[in-house]
């Protein structure tokens, strides 16, 4: 077993120094992953607007509700949603006992409550709570999709909190970037212009007619003044975003402009085939942000599922769009709180160090443990190689990222490992002095220090359990690099350490007088 677990060792551990065949096994075939402080890279914390997670689930709701009332033949003349609240006035007060019951019904996550003909609908607060829950992590997953596509390794996306996201990515530097694509809502709307809508009375009066809304386009330069072109759309969204299931970078060819080409998945192709269909020589505007990209007329029907956005794009601006669009929507807004910059430089100058310290301090207790306990220390010495090849190889192979604090600690477990075999060993003499037999106080400091070393080891490991649980970041860098040392140490120092003794001292035959400890 010994033999098998050295060799997985050595051959876990020789990726992170040389290249190796192709017929490598993959099981033993990667490298350390380098976190953020060794390999330089951006380091960002998101804060989650959850609340307005909240408010957007209560604005789809409506559609829900205005279905329900009408398959129940039950007319209102007024449906809004603010904040954590729906608010329904119907047309007969009389419906309102039939349509709080309804929606009582058909929307649990809601507390109902009447006043003659008016229903409000209130969030509970459980589902208030789920709500953002969901949300956090939805925008992990998101934030992953994206960062994914930067083509960057080993990025670290975590929950911090109840409302923050941790996001890490090694060995890239172009922050505004990072910042840009990260914190993108990425909503995508189509919604249908209202081309009988008087656009200017609703400018100059303020007065937007009823199921309408005025949106803007992007910013322009005309005259030396900046514009911003309004569009009067209906209210309605036609199709979001969810019903995209590819975007890619395209080459516009009617102004040879870079745009990007959407794909609808099944159900986004139907809508949008009837949406055609229904509103030939009409216009529908494709919405972004909040912002109106373009609003093309509909010359025919468009069958083929696809869709394009223009808008003077850059290659990389175009990119970046598709990316967004891909990975979806953020359920809530998100802004950065935490933003911080480690440069390469910084990053290679943490891995010297921290190897310098690695190396020092194995160097310092190799030279203790061999003047102070001779043959046994060598021994000792032995399994402690062979315990810094086990952590290495098993870091490499579960996909650990080595961190500064990961490298504290390392050196750490090179003190905790030889810790284990100096009980076994103050064990032996104590026995030696007892006036036993070398083999008998062998076997009694092996017996007697098992315990005590089990305890020990347990319950830092519990320790390191926790810190890995309830940390962030840094902390759980030295949490996974501790966790894997205790490990291997009580493999190393209890088993290795008793293997070669049994082959070297303990040989049949063979009387030993006396012990080199």
């Amino acid at each position: 077993m010994i033999a098998i677990v050295l060799l997985v060792s050595v051959m876990g551990s020789l990726p992170n120094v040389m290249p190796v065949p192709g017929w490598w096994p993959s099981m033993v075939s990667h490298s350390l992953n380098m976190g953020l402080d060794l390999k330089g890279g951006i380091h960002l914390v998101l804060d989650v607007d959850v609340d307005k997670a909240v408010s957007r689930s209560v604005e789809e709701d409506v559609s829900v509700v205005r279905r329900l009332l009408r398959e129940h033949k039950m007319r209102y003349k007024q449906l809004d949603a603010s904040g954590f609240t729906l608010t329904v006035a119907l047309k007969r007060a009389s419906d309102g006992p039939a349509a709080e019951e309804l929606l009582a019904k058909e929307l649990p996550a809601y507390n109902a409550s009447r006043t003659d003909g008016v229903l409000v609908l209130k969030v509970k607060p459980k589902e208030a709570d789920d709500i953002r829950k969901l949300a956090v992590d939805q925008v992990i997953e998101v934030v992953r999709n994206r960062v994914d596509a930067l083509g960057t390794t080993d990025p670290v996306i975590v929950k911090q909190g109840t409302r923050r996201v941790l996001v890490q990515i090694p060995g890239f530097e172009d922050s505004a970037r990072a910042k840009a694509l990260i914190g993108r809502t990425a909503e995508l709307d189509f919604k249908l212009v209202d081309e009988k809508g008087d656009l200017d009375k609703a400018l100059s009066s303020g007065h937007v007619p009823r199921g309408d809304v005025i949106v803007y386009g992007k910013k322009e330069m005309r005259g030396g003044k900046e514009f911003a072109q309004p569009y009067l759309l209906k209210k309605r969204t036609e199709l979001s975003g969810n019903e995209i299931s590819d975007a890619r970078v395209s080459i516009d060819s009617r102004f040879n402009e870079y745009a990007v080409t959407l794909k609808f998945n099944n159900k986004g192709a139907r809508r949008f085939d009837r949406l055609t269909a229904a509103h030939v020589n009409e216009r529908f505007a494709i919405i972004l942000e909040g912002v109106v990209q373009s609003a093309p007329v509909i010359r025919e029907r468009i069958s083929g599922g696809t869709a394009q956005i223009t808008g003077s794009f850059s290659a990389e601006e175009s990119r970046d769009l598709a990316i967004v669009l891909r990975a979806g929507a953020l359920p809530a807004p998100v802004k950065v709180v935490e933003e911080r910059s480690i440069g390469p430089s910084l990053g290679q100058d943490s891995v010297n160090q921290g190897a310098e310290s690695i190396v020092i301090g194995l160097i310092l207790v190799l030279l203790f443990m061999t003047v102070y306990y001779r043959m046994f220390g060598l021994i000792a010495n032995v399994a402690l190689i062979f315990n810094m090849l086990l952590i290495v190889a098993a870091m490499s192979m579960i996909g650990a990222t080595l961190t500064l604090p990961g490298m504290a600690g390392i050196v750490l477990t090179i003190g905790m490992a030889v810790d284990a075999n100096v009980l076994i060993f103050e064990r032996i003499r104590e026995e030696l002095h007892l006036g036993k037999t070398p083999m008998a106080a062998i076997d009694g400091g092996y017996d007697k220090a098992l315990s005590t070393i089990i305890d020990a080891n347990i319950t830092t490991l519990i320790a390191a359990i926790v810190l890995f649980q309830f940390g962030t970041g840094p902390v759980k860098g030295f949490a996974v690099t501790l966790s894997v040392g205790i490990l291997a140490s009580m493999f190393t120092a209890i088993t290795v350490t008793r293997a070669i003794v049994s082959l070297t001292v303990t040989k049949p035959g063979r009387k030993i007088k006396t012990l080199s400890i």
